[in-house]
């Protein structure tokens, strides 16, 4: 398969429909391109590196400290969030088992 060259004008036009769809993998079907390709081009847009030779539009990828402490912030509650969720999942888990086990073996005794 040959490897194929995307203009920075083409890349941007990929970044900006990525960002505005929410999703990269729609993005990347639409123009038949591996969507962690398309993923890498978002995070370096939004970093506001080039795009070979060329830079983001604006000054919106320039993130101020407030900005960052806000996101730093962000990120912690949501990976507390997320470890709560994976105890959650995990509980759940281990309930299904044991109602499946339950209803192999009617004989087996809670308590």
């Amino acid at each position: 398969m040959e490897r194929r060259k995307f203009t920075p004008e083409s890349k941007r036009q990929v970044v900006e429909q990525a960002i505005a769809a929410g999703n990269n993998s729609i993005v990347a079907r639409k123009y038949n391109i591996r969507p962690n390709l398309v993923s890498r081009w978002v995070r370096q847009y939004k970093a506001g590196q080039s795009m070979q030779g060329s830079s983001p539009k604006g000054n919106a990828t320039h993130v101020t400290q407030q900005e960052h402490a806000q996101l730093v912030a962000e990120n912690r509650e949501l990976d507390k969030q997320n470890a709560h969720l994976k105890q959650l999942l995990g509980e759940k888990d281990l309930e299904i088992s044991i109602l499946r086990d339950l209803i192999k073996n009617p004989t087996l005794t809670c308590g």
